[in-house]
């Protein structure tokens, strides 16, 4: 049986492959690390909630909005 993903904890691996998978044409590990490196939200031991990275792309993609 293939390992399940937790959504609350994703590698940076993980999630770009993830992000590809649901129709992200730019989802890169590099980009993750950069949006990282840019503010975005970071689990204490370095994985990534979807939940709070979605939220907090929607927030910058508002905020360039204005």
């Amino acid at each position: 049986m293939p390992e399940q993903l937790k959504i609350t904890a994703l590698s940076i691996e993980d999630l770009a492959k993830f992000l590809r998978r649901a129709g992200s044409r730019h989802a890169s590990e590099d980009s993750i690390r950069s949006d990282i490196e840019d503010g975005a939200p970071l689990n204490k031991d370095g994985t990534v909630n979807l939940i709070y990275y979605c939220a907090w792309m929607i927030r910058e993609v508002s905020a360039d909005a204005d």
